[in-house]
């Protein structure tokens, strides 16, 4: 029996079969893959190292899946609003216990987390530093990345990568994107790998039909601007639903798109993501997602299965594991490893 919970959809997912893009022209994960994704291009024998440290690390250590801890929401959503339910996260300190005692690869978080804590925890578990956020404290919210540090200091506070959020499609991506190809390139340079949130911003992309947001099509392009601009790692959002572009009325756009490479299941979209990511030759990681209470675990298991058996590299799930007691967060961290770890559930 699975150390994870199953439900009919969990398992109807199991047994699906992709019909679109055949498992033979992606990269998929596994021990060997950074040799095989990353020693034949440009990285430095400093950035593979972090690389290796990513990869080499907690519970899926050496398997080519990543589990990663991101609490960024002190500053995305004010510190009330994410930790009230438990205000023991006040103390950054308790964000690396639950990284550490989850078993996760890495714990991503801010400038500020690392510097009250990083001589205690940079010898502990990789640390990867969120070097961008959207503040919410302006009035009227502007929902823009700013940068607030330097990745030299995230060098200086041990960083093994950095982190940048880039929101496609608003009016300050381009801007957003010069910034982080700039910040990526110089921690390169330092030897630190790179992890991009992929992000899509614009009112536009939500009509009264539906949001758009989440399409397979517009976020797999997000996914491949983000590769082409040196993300060694992509996160993005699980899709809900593809066909942004004919929807929206603008892009470039093949009937390919939807009637070969994807479809309107879970998997074919997630795979659709990958396969914008190179082909898998750099990860795809899957977001968590808000917190919804007792539905939570049933939906991270979910969430797994679809990226794994698509060609995904893990999830990143922060407020699910943090907004909970601390030995539940545990729990659900373990529970998501578990599917990576369960040879059972191999690739569609």
């Amino acid at each position: 029996m699975a150390a994870y919970p199953l439900t009919a959809e969990t398992e109807a997912l199991l047994h699906y079969q992709c019909r679109t893009i055949g498992q033979e022209i992606l990269h998929l994960p596994g021990p060997d893959f950074i040799d095989r994704c990353f020693v034949p291009g440009s990285r430095s024998p400093q950035v593979l190292r972090a690389l290796g440290a990513l990869y080499g690390h907690g519970r899926l250590a050496g398997t080519g899946y990543l589990s990663i801890l991101p609490v960024d929401q002190g500053i995305e959503h004010t510190a009330g609003a994410s930790f009230g339910a438990n205000p023991q996260y006040f103390d950054p300190e308790n964000i690396l216990k639950l990284a550490v005692e989850g078993g996760c690869n890495a714990v991503a978080t801010t400038f500020g987390t690392f510097e009250a804590v990083a001589r205690r925890y940079a010898h502990k578990i990789p640390f990867v530093v969120k070097i961008n956020h959207n503040e919410l404290l302006t009035y009227p919210n502007t929902f823009d990345q700013v940068l607030f540090g330097s990745v030299r200091q995230a060098w200086d506070l041990g960083a093994t990568a950095v982190g940048a959020t880039i929101y496609f499609g608003s009016e300050e991506g381009d801007r957003q994107l010069v910034e982080i190809a700039a910040a990526f390139e110089e921690a390169h340079r330092l030897g630190m790998a790179t992890v991009l949130w992929c992000y899509l911003r614009n009112n536009a992309f939500k009509t009264s039909a539906a949001d758009y947001h989440l399409a397979a099509d517009l976020t797999g392009q997000a996914n491949h601007l983000g590769v082409t601009i040196g993300a060694d790692i992509i996160k993005q959002k699980m899709p809900e639903n593809n066909g942004g572009f004919p929807a929206l009325h603008f892009g470039k756009t093949s009937p390919a798109m939807y009637e070969q490479l994807s479809s309107d299941h879970p998997i074919d979209m997630v795979r659709y993501q990958v396969l914008n990511c190179y082909a898998g030759r750099v990860g795809l990681l899957n977001s968590g997602g808000e917190s919804l209470g007792a539905g939570d675990l049933d939906a991270v298991v979910r969430a797994a299965i679809i990226n794994k058996r698509a060609g995904g590299q893990g999830l990143i799930v922060g407020r699910k594991s943090f907004q909970r007691p601390m030995a539940e967060g545990v729990a659900l961290l373990h529970a998501i490893q578990d599917v990576y770890l369960d040879a059972a559930v191999g690739l569609a």
